[in-house]
């Protein structure tokens, strides 16, 4: 019998319903569990479809080097894409983000160049640097760039993730609630679903420091993963109600109150999501359903103020 490899474990995630953080009388909230990926993220889902659209057209040749800057999720699933698939693989990253992710990526092989930060704050000027290094990367070395703030082959894995939510409410869904980086899976799930149902709700989330989607500034925040900075190129408000914002702060009190209370173990953007889900579920009211994601796993930020504080704001 021929097993498959890893990957053929992407997909096909569960829904989680919250018990006990909904308020009385509010709609139900279901968490879809992207944290059951093989790499622990849904960012899996995007690092396959990006390396599998270029091997099919010739962007990316048998044994061809790839290169990408990533907050560090993204970088993780492509480690362990290529390292199925054997490509190399130099990852430009930094400080900013969690030492478990670049340690992750080092363990599945990929070769980091590290950018350092403000004072390990995420900003449009730390972003637009790890850019530059990655272009200079694929300058020198000819490696095939995967460039996900533009890439748009990550939207048909987010197409695919919003048909199984549809699928797993048999249809039964008034609301869909996502924090966005590159934008790709708030956009994509949204395209989906909005196919099936012109009237579910799409909400879209940012940082409220680094609110651009809302016409706000762009600032300094430490929700790893997203708010870039400035309008992605992918971010696009047509499949999109509203764009809601969230505080960092907010969003790392919710992560550990999902923890303590669901035992549902996140990252901060997860907090995000339930915080707006939660005002969704109020909002739609006791006949409602708001579906929202764990993006991650809170194994990845342990060493991140995330998890790392004295416990005092948890007693």
């Amino acid at each position: 019998m021929q097993g498959q490899t890893i990957i053929g474990r992407i997909g096909g995630t569960p829904l989680v319903e919250l018990k006990k953080l909904v308020p009385e009388g509010a709609g139900r909230v279901f968490v879809k569990i992207e944290s059951e990926h093989p790499t622990g993220s849904m960012k899996d889902r995007m690092a396959l479809a990006m390396i599998e659209a270029a091997e099919r057209d010739g962007r990316l040749a048998p044994g061809g080097a790839v290169v990408e800057y990533t907050g560090g999720s993204t970088g993780v699933s492509l480690a362990m894409v290529c390292a199925v698939k054997r490509y190399p693989l130099h990852i430009v990253s930094s400080d900013a983000f969690s030492i478990e992710k670049r340690r992750h990526m080092r363990a599945l092989g990929a070769e980091l160049t590290v950018v350092p930060s403000d004072k390990g704050a995420m900003d449009a000027a730390l972003t637009r640097a790890m850019i530059a290094e990655a272009d200079r990367i694929r300058q020198a070395t000819g490696a095939f760039w995967t460039d996900q703030l533009n890439n748009s082959d990550q939207l048909s894995a987010y197409h695919r993730m919003g048909e199984e939510i549809w699928e797993e409410t048999d249809g039964a869904i008034d609301a869909f609630v996502q924090s966005t980086g590159t934008a790709a899976s708030a956009r994509g799930v949204s395209e989906f679903l909005k196919g099936r149902n012109p009237g579910i709700r799409t909400v879209a989330i940012e940082p409220a420091e680094s609110a651009v989607l809302s016409g706000g500034p762009s600032g300094k925040h430490r929700i790893e993963g997203v708010g870039a900075g400035f309008v992605v190129p992918l971010w696009d408000p047509e499949p999109i109600d509203e764009v809601a914002t969230v505080n960092t702060e907010d969003a790392m009190a919710m992560a550990r109150r999902l923890a303590r209370v669901e035992g549902l173990f996140a990252g901060t953007s997860t907090g995000a999501n339930v915080i707006v889900a939660l005002q969704e579920a109020v909002r739609l009211g006791a006949d409602s359903t708001i579906v929202t994601v764990m993006c991650d796993s809170g194994v990845k930020y342990l060493s991140t103020e995330l998890y790392r504080g004295d416990g005092s704001d948890e007693r």
